[in-house]
């Protein structure tokens, strides 16, 4: 066999490794988990109760939000005497604190030093008294009944903790980014109801989630994904992480791409550290179904963008072997040229028709994933959080 023959048989060995490799990342393992949970579902014995909870912020500079926020927590349908509201702000050096200190007695205000968010959510859980701890951003706004749908879930005794469901509004000037962001989290949503009927939604998002307080891990290090690492603690101690698809909390997308993709970057980069901080989930003879789940989640799609790279290349070097591999390398062309239109266009009317915003933002979110884990490889530690919505 000559050498040609041979580069031409590996890359067609390595092209249908990779698409076989990004066709179950995207629908292979979501199939998957239906399949699970429709074969062996595990249902929720919700009932309608009220324990006491404290509902934790944690702030950074939130000047332009945070009066906002703590207007919607105390309207929120829930026994007043059973819910506790904390402000952990993390070093503001803006107005955020005295934003906080001018409700009264109604908010608890706790100025800290700046250490990062991790130690601000620390110091918050030392300081709080409720059952339940539910984590909030300081820009999400919760639906009238959040507390009390987050709150029914712990009526059964093998929930430690709730995922709920964070929905995004674009503003005006939004670039298309914020598009593809919408779409992806109503997609994430979706996903984790199916995921909750197998036993655990893979984790929660930091918006809107809620544990049982006896379960909260006391993180040290800032360099992880607090929602992550704070979620994930209750399974690795034997309970479910469940979601409710009716504890609904609403944020503002991100309205640039730019800012989209530094959030990405850290939120990634973070998220795998967190992983290895959680690394025995990932062992399938102790938590079953659930590392399949995780690895699935938060691995292999973290590794989609070089399966990518692979499958363009090896299309394009098979492609004299047949005209199969000559119109996938062609696809995959097309489909990156629209992604870059999709990039230049972002601020247009133009920008915002799925077929340009679609491909700019599925190429962003694996970009970022790729540069993520990059720094990861290379030791790069990102601690201290800088909500992208305070940079201009």
């Amino acid at each position: 066999m000559d050498e040609a023959r041979l580069n031409l048989d590996m890359a067609a060995v390595l092209f249908w490794v990779s698409l076989t490799t990004v066709a179950f990342a995207y629908f292979g393992f979501p199939c998957l988990v239906i399949l699970v949970g429709e074969l062996f579902p595990k249902r929720v014995a919700r009932k309608p109760i009220t324990p006491s909870i404290s509902l934790i912020i944690a702030a950074y500079n939130e000047e332009e939000t945070i009066v906002a926020r703590l207007k919607n927590a105390l309207a929120l349908e829930y026994p007043r005497e059973a819910l506790e509201i904390i402000v952990a702000s993390d070093g503001s050096n803006d107005s955020t604190e005295e934003l906080v200190a001018a409700f009264g007695q109604g908010v608890m205000l706790l100025r800290l030093p700046r250490r990062g968010k991790v130690f601000a959510l620390n110091a918050a859980v030392e300081k709080s008294s409720g059952e339940i701890l539910v984590f909030s951003d300081a820009n999400s706004m919760y639906q009238e009944r959040a507390l009390r749908n987050l709150a029914r879930n712990f009526a059964d005794p093998k929930v430690g903790g709730v995922a709920g469901v964070t929905l995004y509004t674009l503003e005006k000037n939004s670039e298309s980014s914020s598009h593809g962001e919408n779409a992806y989290w109503n997609y994430d949503n979706w996903l984790k109801d199916r995921e909750s009927l197998t036993g655990s939604v893979v984790s929660a998002h930091g918006g809107i989630y809620a544990i049982r307080r006896p379960l909260y891990p006391q993180l040290a290090d800032s360099a992880v994904t607090d929602d992550f690492a704070i979620s994930t603690s209750v399974i690795e101690q034997g309970y479910r992480l469940v979601h409710e698809g009716e504890a609904t909390s609403v944020e503002v997308a991100v309205t640039t791409a730019k800012h989209e993709f530094s959030r990405k970057v850290r939120i990634i980069t973070q998220g795998m550290r967190s992983l290895m901080l959680r690394k025995r989930l990932l062992n399938p003879f102790r938590y079953g179904f659930y590392s399949t789940v995780l690895f699935c989640h938060k691995v292999l799609r973290r590794m989609v963008p070089f399966f990518l790279l692979l499958l363009l290349g090896s299309a394009m070097t098979a492609s004299p072997d047949g005209s199969f591999y000559f119109y996938a390398a062609a696809g995959q062309v097309v489909f990156y040229s629209l992604a870059c239109a999709g990039f230049l266009m972002r601020k247009t009317v133009w920008g915002r028709s799925k077929l340009l915003y679609v491909p700019f933002f599925y190429c962003m979110a694996n970009a970022a994933a790729m540069v993520a884990m990059l720094k990861l490889v290379a030791g790069r530690r990102i601690e201290l959080w800088q909500p992208q919505r305070n940079q201009a």
